[in-house]
Parts: C-alpha cells; structure tokens; sequence
C-alpha cells in the first residue's frame, strides 16, 4: 500500500505543478510591475473584499514611495462566496455602502488622498492582478500575495494604520466574530464570567455570539474609523479572520486570533499578537493577557 501511495502521490505532485506551469506560461508576457502614469501620485484600483483591501495597503505603501495614494474601488462584481456563506454585501463583493464604510479609515492615513467608488480613472497598478496567479488562497499571507505580484516588499511587524484609539473602551475586551472562518469546537462561554466584555460587528453576529455570552455588550460604529478607534482604545481584541481583525493586525494592537484550520491564511506578525485554533490554548492566552 506504502508503494502504491507514493505512486499516487507523486502523479498528483506532477499533475498540480503541470496546472501551474500552465498558468504561469497563460501571464506571459508578465504584467508591467512599475507603472508610472502620474508624476504627483500613484492610483490603484480593487475590488475588494474589505479585509484585503486593509491587507493590500502594505503593498500600496511601498509601491507608492513619496508619492500620493488615489484608491478606486469596483463595485461591481458578484461575490466569490458560495451562498450559504453568510456575507454582509449578499451577492456582491463591494457596494456604494461598503466604500462609504471604507472611505473614513482609508482617508485617516495622510497618504491617501483619495477612497473612491471605480468609474473610468487611469489606474497604475490593479490590486486584483494577484488573483491571476496561481497561488493557494487558502493559506500563506494575504498580505504577501500582493508582494509576490508586484515585487515590493513591506515590513508587516510594523503597523500600517494608525487612528486615535477610542479610550473609552480602555477596559472592555472586544470580540469580532464572523459565520465565515470559525475554528471547529471553539466555545466562548467561559468568558461570560467576565463584565467587560463588548462585541463589534453586524447585529446578526452580536445575536450569535450571545448565545455564548448573555451579558456582552455591542458597540454600535457608523463605519470603519469608528470601528478602528475602538479596536485601538480596547484592553484587548480577539476576532475570527474577517475585516475587524484585518484592521487589529493593521493597527497592531494586543490582538488573538481565531484560526481557520481549512483556510489560514491570516498571520499574525509583530509584536502583540496571539493566535489559536484549539480551546485550552485559546482560554489559557485570554487568561494570561486578563
């Protein structure tokens, strides 16, 4: 049988990087990786979604140097999700509502000029090109798929946004938990013994995660700022692989995270930052950092 499964394993070995090959050699001639349209600023373009929008920022940053950054969003592309994903957009991966949400975080770091809904602007670099090549989307670095297109590079330990923190929430702990991304056998209910618990996301999530967690609080945001303030003024954040973590990471603040063992591809770099996908570890780092 040990024979037999070599056999098989080395024909699905050659049969996966002969599909590679071939989609290596579909890119040639490859994209242009420096492009220079504008001498005052550099314009991107992305379709989302929101998390990889945060992740792709490292990547704007050291494609950019000196120069300004414009931002263009297309909102017109239907999701990638499967429908039984739970999704805050439903069949669409960025909307009208989605930029606006967006905008105010973006526009918070002085580099960017510009957070805007994609019409007819001259880009230089299309942050979708990365979906081109043939990476394995469900692991690695989110963040480093953009280096791999585009051939930049970016020292993720350090933060990428920076907000003024909401100190209001200086002792709260705060969750983010989506329906996408959960770790299998994960239970939240040992936290309920604690009052300083808060939830930040959609009412639907706030909902669920009380069943865990009666007395948990939400805090209410009007859009991604908000949202990123009060990540940055918590005792501590502890989220899933969904937007609110993205901006943790980003802003790197005493963060955990819950890891998808089907899809890791969410790392956490830096200092601060903590990560787990089984309980005992998961309620001996809540323990440690309380």
């Amino acid at each position: 049988m040990g024979f037999i499964s070599k056999i098989l394993n080395d024909f699905i070995t050659k049969r996966k990087d002969k599909k590679y090959l071939q989609k290596i050699e579909s890119l040639k001639p490859p994209t242009i990786l420096r492009s220079n349209i504008y001498e005052d600023k550099v314009c991107f373009s992305h379709i989302g979604l929101i998390g990889d929008i945060i992740y792709s920022i490292p990547c704007m940053l050291a494609l950019a140097g000196n120069k300004k950054i414009e931002l263009y969003l297309d909102i017109s592309q239907t999701s990638m999700y499967p429908s039984k994903f739970k999704h805050y957009n439903g069949n669409k991966i960025l909307t009208k509502e989605s930029v606006e949400f967006l905008r105010p975080l973006i526009l918070s770091n002085p580099k960017f000029s510009k957070c805007e809904v994609l019409t007819n602007e001259k880009i230089d670099y299309d942050l979708n090109e990365f979906r081109r090549y043939p990476f394995d989307y469900r692991m690695g670095n989110i963040s480093r798929y953009y280096f791999l297109t585009f051939a930049v590079n970016y020292n993720l330990g350090n933060p990428w946004i920076e907000v003024f923190p909401n100190n209001d929430l200086k002792n709260e702990i705060i969750i983010a938990r989506s329906f996408r991304y959960r770790a299998p056998s994960i239970d939240y209910s040992f936290l309920s013994s604690l009052d300083n618990i808060s939830f930040i996301g959609l009412h639907t999530e706030f909902e669920d995660m009380k069943k865990a967690i009666p007395n948990i609080k939400h805090v209410l945001i009007d859009n991604a700022l908000h949202m990123a303030q009060s990540i940055a003024g918590c005792k501590f954040f502890i989220g899933n692989q969904s937007f609110p973590f993205a901006v943790a990471e980003a802003l790197k603040v005493k963060r955990v995270l819950e890891i998808s063992y089907k899809t890791p591809n969410v790392i956490v770099e830096g200092e601060n930052g903590y990560d787990f996908c089984f309980q005992t570890q998961f309620e001996q780092i809540i323990k440690d950092l309380n």
